[in-house]
């Protein structure tokens, strides 16, 4: 098994791609080895110098510490990652995701979730990550970054540069863009 590996413009986040499915849940971010049960999941978060692991359905991106180069734990991540799809597992996260309802979002809300999710969530995971809406008042977007968005040094550029952009030109009552 060809397990492939994609820079992102984060230096301290890598993409895994196992060309296997990962996951048919929601984009997840895990930090704690104990949050998950997952072996492979477990493994790659014991290595030191792992700090976090995003799951998407095609990849998954692991954070590094900055004081750790890749090339001490490139090969142990892959070699965790060939294993557990060689010992027959077919996906990392298996749950049927659950049907998330915009009744309690308002028109405006509405809108800014559809623009994320189909203009924003595709590019952002091309880099390894992930973007999630969080609330909107007073003109102002509130987000979430994940995987290799999080921490990354060029993530505020294109937050402001990229997202606020889109979304202040599709809805003008939006004034900024912030993440938390």
């Amino acid at each position: 098994m060809l397990v492939q590996t994609e820079i992102t413009p984060n230096p301290n986040s890598l993409k895994f791609l196992p060309g296997k499915k990962v996951s048919n849940d929601i984009p997840t971010e895990i930090i704690d080895k104990n949050e998950s049960n997952n072996e492979l999941i477990r493994n790659i978060l014991s290595i030191n110098g792992v700090k976090g692991i995003f799951l998407s359905d095609d990849f998954l991106s692991v954070n590094k510490d900055e004081k750790v180069q890749w090339e001490d734990l490139k090969h142990i991540i892959i070699s965790f990652i060939n294993d557990y799809y060689l010992n027959g597992n077919e996906i990392v996260i298996d749950k049927e995701s659950e049907n998330k309802s915009n009744i309690n979002l308002t028109d405006i809300e509405k809108k800014i979730v559809n623009i994320l999710e189909n203009k924003v969530r595709p590019a952002v995971a091309k880099d390894g990550g992930d973007i999630k809406f969080k609330n909107f008042k007073d003109g102002v977007v509130t987000v979430s970054l994940q995987g290799s968005c999080s921490g990354c040094p060029s993530s505020t550029m294109t937050l402001k540069q990229g997202v606020q952009n889109l979304l202040c030109h599709y809805i003008p009552e939006i004034k900024e863009v912030i993440a938390i």
